[in-house]
C-alpha cells in the first residue's frame, strides 16, 4: 500500500470555473494560464482538459511547458508568456505552433537576426507599471516599428501585466490601465491586459484577450475575496489519513522543538503530510485541518513527513480517517493566509511524491457548444 497522500483534481470543477470565466470575459478570447504545471494540478491534463472545452490559447513560462502541451496531444497556440531565452528556440515555434512575447529591445534584434522559418504571431510586452518585464513606451514604439509588416511575423499583438489588480483599493491599476490605453489605443493591435482579478473586478481591462489563471483552479484572486463569494470551486483537494494516534498528558511535548506542550489531557493524531510534500513547514499552530469533516487545529512543528493535529474535541476521529489539508470544504485562501503566504504558492508547491487522482470525468466530457462561448 502507497503512502496516503493525494491530489484530487475535480475536473468538474476546472469546468465549472471556466463557465465563471466565460461569464465576466464576454467577447474576449481565454489565454489559459497554465505554467507552473497548471499551478500545481498537472500541466497536461488541465490543458488537455481545456483545450476539449475550447479555450483560445495557453500561456506557459517557457518552451519546456509548451511542449508538455503538444505531448498531450493539445493543437491550440500557446503563448511563451517569458519570450524565448535563446536565439535557438526561435526554430521551436513554427513547428510547435508557439507565439513568443518580446519584453525588450534585445529579444527583438535576436528574432530578426534569427527569425523564424515562417510568419508567427509575436506579442510585445509594454511595461505599464509593473517595472519587471517590458518595454517603455519609447521602446515600446521602437520595437512596433521593427517588427510591424516583417515578413517573419503574421500578426503584432500587445499585452501587459497589472501589478495590484488583487487589492482593487489601490491606485495603480487605474494608472496602469490609462498607461496601456494611452500606448495602444488606435494602433489595430490585438491587446490583453486582464488577468484573473482584473477579470473580475476591472471590466476596461477586458480588451480582445484576457488571461485567467488562478480563477480556473478555484483560487480566489483578490484580497479579501473568497472562491465561494466569486462562484468558484476548489479544483485541488489535498489529502491524507491519520496514522497514529496518541494521549498526551499536561506538560508533555510533541514535535520536533518540543514546541508545544499540552496544558491539558489531549489526543494528538498524527496525519502522514508535510513539507516534504508541500504542505507549509511555516504553517503556525491552529492552522486549520479537516478530519473525517471536522475542523482541527494543527498543534507542534511541520516536519517532513508529518504533522500533528489536536483531536481533543473530536474524539470520534480513527486511525484512518481523511484529512483535507485544503480544498473541499477548506479553502486554500484561508490555509495560506495562517501560513502567511499565497494560494498561489500552496497550489504550485504540491511535490512530485504526492499522487494524483484525476475525478469527474464523466461530468466533464462536455460537447464545446454546452459551455458559454467568448464570442
Amino acid at each position: 500500500m502507497s503512502r496516503p497522500v493525494l491530489a484530487r483534481i475535480d475536473l468538474a470543477a476546472l469546468h465549472h470555473n471556466l463557465r465563471v470565466a466565460r461569464r465576466h470575459a464576454g467577447g474576449s478570447r481565454l489565454l489559459a494560464v497554465v505554467k507552473a504545471n497548471a499551478y500545481g494540478h498537472g500541466i497536461a491534463r488541465i490543458a488537455e482538459t481545456l483545450a476539449a472545452a475550447g479555450v483560445d490559447a495557453f500561456g506557459v513560462a517557457g518552451i519546456e511547458e509548451a511542449l508538455a502541451i503538444r505531448d498531450a496531444g493539445v493543437r491550440q497556440p500557446i503563448v511563451l508568456l517569458e519570450g524565448c531565452f535563446s536565439p535557438a528556440e526561435h526554430a521551436e515555434l513554427v513547428p510547435h505552433r508557439l507565439e513568443p512575447v518580446i519584453h525588450a529591445l534585445y529579444q527583438v534584434e535576436a528574432f530578426l537576426d534569427h527569425p523564424p522559418e515562417a510568419p508567427v504571431p509575436v506579442w510585445l510586452k509594454l511595461d505599464t507599471g509593473m517595472h519587471r518585464l517590458g518595454l517603455d513606451p519609447e521602446a515600446f514604439a521602437r520595437a512596433r516599428e521593427l517588427l510591424a509588416g516583417h515578413p517573419a511575423v503574421s500578426a503584432l499583438r500587445v499585452l501587459s501585466h497589472l501589478c495590484c489588480a488583487d487589492e482593487p483599493e489601490r491606485p495603480e491599476t487605474e494608472r496602469q490601465l490609462a498607461r496601456f490605453e494611452a500606448c495602444t489605443q488606435g494602433l489595430g493591435m490585438e491587446r490583453s491586459l486582464a488577468n484573473s482579478a482584473a477579470l473580475v473586478r476591472y471590466p476596461a481591462a477586458r480588451y480582445e484577450w484576457v488571461r485567467p489563471g488562478i480563477l480556473l483552479y478555484g483560487g480566489s484572486p483578490l484580497a479579501g475575496v473568497s472562491a465561494s463569494a466569486l462562484e468558484l470551486r476548489p479544483v485541488m483537494t489535498l489529502e491524507t489519513r491519520i496514522i497514529a494516534i496518541r494521549d498526551l498528558a499536561p506538560g508533555e511535548a510533541v514535535g520536533y522543538g518540543a514546541h508545544w506542550r499540552a496544558t491539558r489531557p489531549s489526543r494528538i493524531g498524527v496525519a502522514a503530510i508535510g513539507y516534504g510534500d508541500g504542505y507549509p513547514r511555516h504553517a503556525p499552530e491552529a492552522t486549520p485541518v479537516l478530519v473525517d469533516g471536522e475542523r482541527v487545529p494543527l498543534v507542534g512543528r511541520v516536519s517532513m513527513d508529518m504533522i500533528t493535529l489536536d483531536l481533543t474535541h473530536h474524539p470520534r476521529a480513527r486511525l484512518g480517517d481523511r484529512v483535507v489539508l485544503w480544498g473541499e470544504g477548506l479553502p486554500v485562501e484561508e490555509v495560506a493566509q495562517q501560513a502567511g503566504t499565497l494560494n498561489y504558492e500552496l497550489l504550485c508547491g504540491v511535490a512530485s511524491r504526492v499522487h494524483v487522482r484525476y475525478e469527474s470525468d464523466s461530468d466533464t466530457r462536455l460537447e464545446q457548444d454546452e459551455l458559454p462561448q467568448a464570442g
